[in-house]
């Protein structure tokens, strides 16, 4: 049963929207922060009061202002406070639409619900609430890793040997001689880092260790 909740957003206008449904749901004990700091001391704060939250719903990008932050967006406010509340329920309530950035989401931060910011995202946030009620997450309805995966981005043959070659340690400048032992092509260096940056591009990842780890997870290697 959600009886207490918080919600990081920086948006005013959307956090009232929020705090509205949250209290047709009879949760009546709602406060809200602009700043992913300021979460995370509720939160560490409420905890050490004995009086934990039930629930965090976060934005994914927050607009940087005067202030500096330790913590700039959400997916650093959910791995903080997983390491300080893990049971936590967490929603992310987001406009980002990559499926692949949704499922690292699910998969490595543990999300129990995604609401993308879009037509009828009203109606979702309801649905995500009333599944977080029953203890069931609750995700966007076409999301399946495998599906999700090629919508995202296409990996040929080549791209797996080569995500599986970083996996296994090799430099990318290394990479050139074991594909054309492999008679892999092509196999040129520069046409290496082209393609490993279009999958990270892709997929939204900034290092190649994303990119190896967000394989590794969905089975893809």
């Amino acid at each position: 049963m959600l009886k207490k909740v918080l919600i990081a957003e920086d948006q005013e206008m959307i956090n009232s929207s929020i705090k509205r449904t949250l209290e047709d749901f009879g949760v009546h004990k709602a406060d809200h922060v602009y700043y992913c700091d300021d979460a995370y001391s509720r939160i560490s704060k409420a905890i050490q009061q004995g009086e934990p939250y039930d629930l965090l719903i976060t934005d994914l990008m927050f607009e940087e202002d005067y202030r500096s932050n330790k913590l700039k967006d959400g997916r650093s406010l959910i791995q903080a406070v997983r390491q300080i509340q893990p049971h936590i329920q967490v929603m992310v309530f987001s406009g980002e639409s990559r499926m692949a950035i949704i499922d690292e989401l699910i998969v490595k931060q543990r999300i129990n619900a995604y609401v993308m910011k879009a037509r009828r995202d009203g109606q979702q946030l309801r649905e995500a609430l009333q599944a977080l009620q029953q203890n069931r997450n609750c995700f966007p309805r076409d999301r399946s890793s495998a599906v999700a995966i090629q919508n995202a981005f296409n990996f040929t043959e080549n791209d797996i040997v080569l995500v599986e070659l970083l996996a296994q340690g090799h430099l990318q400048k290394e990479i050139p001689a074991i594909l054309t032992s492999k008679a892999i092509k092509p196999a040129g260096l520069s046409s290496i880092e082209k393609r490993i940056s279009k999958m990270k591009d892709a997929l939204g990842f900034a290092t190649t260790e994303q990119l190896i780890a967000y394989c590794k997870d969905v089975g893809i290697i």
